[in-house]
């Protein structure tokens, strides 16, 4: 050992002696230092490594024995947390599998379609995907360079976010159409102040504000006339790639061009409406309600969140033509047959366990492959390859444990929320779960890191405020509530004026009153000047009288904590 200590200081000085005959500023203490420290840390080192080997080689046996020793309880520690691990997987899966759960995605893949009958493979429809996926769902590599949405239904120009707003029915506001006249008729202009070709045809002198709307989006009417004949279809199922290893890259970009689809109809249906043509205002918004439904299979929860978004878009124009009593009792009827389709319970439900599905064959995925990085790039844009290497060498029964955790949040917390048979959701089973969440992604650890991972980045907006069930519960109940004031506006037909209850529209003008899905309750109901204002005691379980939740996000989502969701005769505005 003291050689060693002799030979670290034997090396110092003869830097230091070297430092000086290269005419070094000794006098310069702070880069000196770092040599010295260099050299001192070095020298230490190699002591360090001469002593262990000297000692190893004194004690051969005992070492190999500790090493053995170690190795043999690492072994055993993989062996237990994998069998430990496994065993709780597939206890779990037994358990929920006794009460119909299935874990099997292929269980939840919609039913094969005859293309002659399916809507998505028509040419009109299929535009909505195939620049980016086949007919059999698998991506195509490369994009063609030159590829676009088959489906450019704009009302806006490009690259401009300042577009004019409709109006939001939740709200009781209707849609101005002079802003809609205004901006479609405004040519843009370049960075040099240069009047760009306006991309909407425009009448030489402004007409009525609808009919300079109607002009403006007839660019597209042979491509609403190819989906509306393919609308006759009595069957959608879109081909996304159920069976590819790793769901979580199953692409879905039909979604997008329906979302764009439906927000061109809400605007061309009210600019019809406000036209005096009612049929063909009426007949966009069946369209429109065609394409929510065609993606109503899809165990997937993204697409029904996007269903409840546009059905709040569909229902503007029927809520204007009802204000303006616009519509006729046979055009009501349609409306109201099609709305009693729409069951949002029942697509919770469905939407959870697919998920729950969807993310144990995902975690199989990595487990099989211990690439987890990718996954995290999807979710908020990061690129940890760390990731990966820590997952090479964790124990598999660790990927087995975060599987139990995704399908416990899932199924034990998410779906008790609803009771798909009543029609009801509990906002305080939401609560407690929205809770367990939150404890859930509060730290990271083994058994539930892949939720820390996953779950954190898209709680904000996918299980924000009650695992996202506020949602789906709105959107039943804007279906609810449109489905009454249909029938109320039929009883007006028919008698001159709205019903001192509703108790009075079954059967005539509805088959059965819907309840409240919050609580199962009756729906609020009460005549006005003029008038009636219907609604829902909301998420927060609390009868406000009728004052509405205010809106937030572009989700349009009621407030969860404030108000009631409410359906008036008579607007603001």
């Amino acid at each position: 050992m003291l050689f060693y200590t002799v030979l670290a200081v034997s090396l110092y000085v003869i830097v230091f002696v070297i430092g000086l005959l290269m005419g070094a500023n000794v006098k310069d203490w702070a880069e000196f230092t770092k040599l010295a420290a260099g050299v001192v840390g070095m020298a230490i080192c190699i002591t360090l490594i001469a002593f262990l080997i000297r000692w190893i080689l004194r004690n051969l046996r005992k070492a190999l024995f500790g090493l053995a020793c170690l190795a043999t309880l690492i072994a055993l520690f993989y062996v237990e947390e994998n069998v430990r691990g496994k065993w709780a997987w597939n206890h779990f899966k037994s358990e929920w599998e006794a009460k119909g759960a299935n874990f099997d995605i292929a269980a939840f893949v919609p039913p094969s379609v005859p293309d002659d009958q399916n809507f998505a493979m028509t040419p009109v429809a299929a535009s909505m995907y195939d620049w980016i996926i086949d007919k059999n769902g698998h991506e195509i590599t490369p994009h063609p360079t030159n590829a676009h949405p088959g489906l450019q239904l704009k009302t806006y120009h490009d690259d401009d976010a300042n577009t004019p707003t409709n109006g939001y029915w939740a709200m009781g506001t209707l849609t101005d159409l002079r802003a809609w006249q205004t901006y479609l008729r405004t040519p843009r202009t370049n960075a040099a102040g240069a009047t760009l070709t306006n991309e909407f045809p425009t009448a030489a002198q402004p007409q009525t504000p609808a009919e300079d709307v109607l002009l403006a989006l007839s660019k597209y009417d042979s491509t609403i006339e190819q989906l509306r004949e393919a609308s006759r279809m009595p069957e959608s199922r879109f081909p996304l790639e159920y069976d590819k290893d790793n769901p979580a890259m199953i692409l879905l970009p039909h979604l997008a061009q329906i979302n764009r689809t439906v927000q061109f109809l809400t605007l061309r249906s009210i600019a019809e409406l406000q036209a005096g043509e009612a049929e063909k205002s009426a007949a966009d918004v069946n369209l429109m309600l065609y394409l929510i439904q065609s993606v109503r299979n899809e165990p997937i929860l993204i697409s029904h969140l996007v269903r409840i978004r546009l059905l709040n878009f569909a229902l503007q124009p029927i809520y204007e033509g009802l204000v303006a009593h616009k519509w006729t009792d046979a055009q009501l009827a349609e409306f109201e047959a099609k709305l009693a389709e729409f069951n949002f319970p029942a697509d919770y439900s469905l939407s959870i366990r697919g998920e729950a599905a969807l993310t144990s064959k995902v975690i199989d995925y990595l487990q099989r492959t211990r690439k987890v990085s990718p996954m995290r790039n999807i979710n908020d844009g990061q690129n940890d390859q760390w990731m990966d290497r820590v997952c090479a060498v964790i124990p598999g029964g660790w990927f087995h444990q975060n599987q139990v955790g995704f399908a416990r949040f899932y199924l034990e917390q998410c779906l008790p929320v609803v009771n798909v048979e009543n029609r009801e959701f509990s906002p305080k089973a939401a609560g407690h779960a929205q809770a367990v969440l939150e404890k859930l992604v509060a730290h990271s650890r083994p058994y539930n890191a892949l939720l820390y991972i996953f779950l954190s980045p898209v709680k904000r907006w996918l299980f924000d405020k009650d695992v996202a069930a506020n949602r789906f519960a709105f959107g039943q109940t804007s279906a609810d509530l449109a489905r009454v004031a249909i029938a109320l506006e039929r009883h007006r037909l028919a008698y001159g004026q709205y019903p001192e209850s509703l108790a009075a529209l079954a059967p005539q003008f509805i088959d059965k009153l819907p309840h409240d899905v919050i609580g199962g309750g009756e729906l609020k109901y009460r005549l006005t000047n003029g008038g009636f204002v219907l609604y829902s005691i909301g998420w927060n379980e609390k009868d406000d009288g009728g004052t509405p939740a205010p809106m937030k996000n572009n989700f349009l989502d009621p407030d969860s904590d404030a108000g009631d969701w409410v359906w008036r005769s008579v607007t603001k505005n």
